[in-house]
């Protein structure tokens, strides 16, 4: 096998160096689980993704320098970023992918990447782990839960803008990670803001969440009562996603991406005993 080659990708991000970086590496032959996982660990990005064109589709999965997760955002966006940046698929095809949530879709649109993902609603009104309660220590103004992730609302813009969590309390919680969220708190350009940890998957905080909006999009939709919004997740690095949801069990994220870097992995997979 030649060396593989990774794109580096600003996702969620209109300039270098800002949104949310991932690793996209679409490898000539099938890997192992435990080489992309290194793979993951050496590029020590929130997410790195693998690539296996299976004929109309591609294979996707998603790595933390920990573990693989089931639904990554920014790195959906990064990866069909790369199929069209090199030629791989042509602008007017989709990026279609089969991945551990299902198949999810992404199109090109006036330089946006529109993604098709599954809506990921919150439970509310759950019982308040002491973790998590401690673990935040603001007043929650409501707590829901997902399949993925804790999703707290907190009073202002500003608390979670100037939320400084326990991350060792947050990593011991049975969820991937807690979202924190609130609606701006005044005229922007943006309808909501969050931020995203995820300690326990090796991500005190991520820059900017995709599948963190597949729950954010149908909540605060909702309670805002529009079907189209933008939300700024507040991170050191920070990014705009728009969202879309008309109540179905699909959501639309949307943003934009810039590679920054190609690298050329050196080590083959069979010196690396991993095939």
């Amino acid at each position: 096998m030649a060396n593989l080659l990774i794109y580096q990708v600003d996702s969620f991000a209109t300039r270098p160096f800002s949104g949310n970086p991932a690793g996209v590496c679409i490898p000539e032959e099938p890997l192992t689980e435990a080489f992309m996982q290194d793979v993951a660990l050496e590029m020590n990005l929130s997410e790195t993704a693998f690539l296996v064109e299976t004929g109309e589709s591609f294979g996707l999965r998603w790595f933390t320098p920990l573990r693989e997760v089931d639904l990554c955002g920014h790195a959906t966006l990064a990866s069909a970023h790369v199929l069209w940046e090199t030629g791989r698929l042509a602008l007017e095809e989709q990026a279609v992918f089969d991945t551990r949530s299902g198949r999810l879709s992404s199109k090109f649109s006036d330089g946006d990447v529109v993604m098709d993902f599954p809506a990921e609603p919150p439970e509310m009104d759950v019982e308040v782990p002491t973790e998590l309660k401690h673990g935040i220590d603001a007043e929650l103004v409501a707590v829901g839960r997902n399949r993925l992730d804790y999703f707290v609302v907190l009073p202002s813009e500003e608390v979670v803008r100037t939320l400084r969590p326990d991350m060792t309390l947050l990593s011991t919680l049975g969820s991937r990670g807690v979202i924190v969220t609130a609606e701006s708190d005044g005229p922007s350009d943006y309808d909501f803001v969050s931020r995203y940890f995820a300690p326990k998957f090796g991500i005190p905080e991520d820059p900017v969440t995709g599948s963190a909006h597949c729950c954010l999009a149908p909540y605060w939709c909702s309670a805002l009562g529009q079907s189209r919004l933008v939300g700024y997740q507040a991170s050191a690095r920070g990014g705009m996603v728009e969202v879309r949801h008309s109540g179905g069990e699909r959501v639309e994220l949307a943003g934009r991406a810039v590679t920054t870097a190609k690298v050329e992995l050196l080590v083959s997979p069979e010196l690396a005993g991993g095939v």
